[in-house]
């Protein structure tokens, strides 16, 4: 499994962003669930210095089978780019790190 970060670049007269994630959400979102990548919901963003970009960050099998459902994608949502986006969105990927955030904190916290 991998995580895909997807960052949006809304345009200042775009409105209220929820309102166009929704709409891309329900444009996209069900042949997105019915890709055999698919394995789980994304969560949306908003960045707090900026609300005219957003963030979608969700899991997926693999790159690859990702890759395949943007390029099905990407026909369909010429037309919400052009109502609401300066750009279209850029994807990134990523595997999650290992990382045991449970373990040892509690030595470096009666050290100090």
């Amino acid at each position: 499994m991998i995580w895909v970060l997807e960052r949006w670049h809304f345009t200042s007269d775009a409105g209220d962003i929820t309102a166009a994630m929704q709409e891309m959400d329900d444009l996209l979102g069900p042949a997105a669930h019915a890709h055999p990548g698919w394995c789980g919901h994304a969560r949306f963003f908003s960045a707090l210095d900026d609300t005219r970009r957003g963030v979608m960050l969700y899991p997926w099998r693999s790159r690859e089978l990702h890759e395949d459902l943007v390029h099905d994608e990407e026909p369909r949502l010429a037309e919400f780019y052009r109502r609401y986006c300066a750009r279209p969105r850029d994807i990134s990927y990523y595997a999650e790190l290992a990382v045991d955030v449970d373990g040892h904190h509690d030595e470096a916290e009666e050290t100090t």
